[in-house]
């Protein structure tokens, strides 16, 4: 179904971080940007889409008062919203936005790190643009920052602060369909497996809360009313987002999951793990009988990789791109 394609080269390898792999598709300019983290640095890479044309970018960390940051980048992702596409990276000291091709950062957020180094972590993870202008961001504190961006310019405020979870954010994902009728349109995820449901808004409302198991969710995705997680047991949930029905259980890989994704106009999903198998399924949701079915269409070995990141580069999941620990490579996939 889908066979190997050239691979991308990257200036580091990726380290072995949750969805270590960010794909935006300029469609108009027949680019596709990938970002890729190692350490303090993302590395940034444009590829034109026949595969003649590559130019890279590498982003630092930053913090305030300091030439060169060492602190540790966590995520980045692209933010699609319909005004602008905005690149975010956090690491343990803030959050930084840029213009989608890395040029300008033009927002910068620091946390709040103890003066005396605590038991406890500090950083921001878990990326996702929300509705029309917010950009929500996750912290160790189990915190989710809310970001009104502007159609253009600087003027980011942090407009609320989301305080349910308890513990660190791995992942957030917004409603990916695109469909108007579903109520729910972010969930959140943490380290003890926890989701939250929230209907986006000037202010948030927590529709649901999904209990853990105390087995850490390191990705989530949101499609057509259903949240699709991913676990440290490789097993895949499904809920319904707004009742917390579970849907259906995968035991998708035998080791840690570390990446989800879905295509949403064909309904495949993307799941990634330690176990070095990249896998595709196929959802099909019945509104008349409320179910959703899950089918497994294939299946892609990366031989001793850790796999870390894994992205479709469409819409329709033609194509998907793959990291991995310690590789400074990206690997692409497409349908034959």
């Amino acid at each position: 179904m889908y066979h190997k394609e050239k691979s991308i080269q990257i200036k580091n390898s990726a380290s072995a971080l949750y969805n270590n792999l960010g794909v935006l598709r300029i469609a108009p300019r027949r680019l596709t940007y990938f970002t890729v983290v190692h350490a303090n640095v993302v590395n940034m890479v444009s590829a034109s889409w026949d595969g003649l044309n590559y130019s890279h970018r590498q982003l630092q960390s930053k913090e305030p008062n300091v030439a060169t940051s060492t602190s540790l980048i966590m995520q980045a992702a692209f933010c699609a919203l319909p005004s602008r596409d905005l690149l975010v990276v956090t690491s343990q000291k803030g959050i930084q936005m840029y213009e989608s091709d890395g040029s300008i950062m033009v927002y910068w957020h620091a946390l709040d790190t103890p003066e005396t180094p605590t038991a406890q972590a500090v950083f921001a993870r878990g990326i996702s643009a929300v509705w029309e202008n917010y950009i929500c961001v996750g912290v160790s504190s189990g915190a989710i920052f809310v970001f009104d961006i502007p159609s253009k310019g600087s003027n980011i405020t942090l407009s609320e602060v989301l305080e349910e979870h308890k513990e660190s954010i791995t992942d957030m994902a917004s409603e990916c369909s695109g469909s108007q009728e579903c109520i729910a349109d972010l969930v959140s995820a943490d380290d003890g497996g926890n989701l939250c449901v929230w209907k986006s808004g000037e202010e948030f409302q927590l529709l649901n809360k999904i209990p853990g198991f105390d087995m850490s969710c390191s990705s989530v995705k949101l499609w057509k009313g259903t949240v699709v997680a991913g676990y440290g047991t490789g097993q895949i949930r499904l809920y319904e987002a707004v009742t917390g029905i579970l849907h259906a259980e995968v035991n998708a890989h035998a080791r840690w999951i570390y990446s989800l994704d879905i295509a949403p106009f064909s309904g495949l999903l993307l799941s990634a793990a330690e176990d070095s198998l990249v896998r595709v399924w196929h959802l099909t949701l019945t509104p008349e009988t409320n179910s959703v079915e899950v089918a497994h269409l294939h299946n892609e070995c990366v031989t001793d990789t850790q796999i870390c990141g894994a992205k479709f580069c469409d819409g329709d999941g033609y194509a998907f791109a793959v990291t991995g620990y310690d590789l400074s490579e990206i690997i692409r996939y497409t349908q034959s």
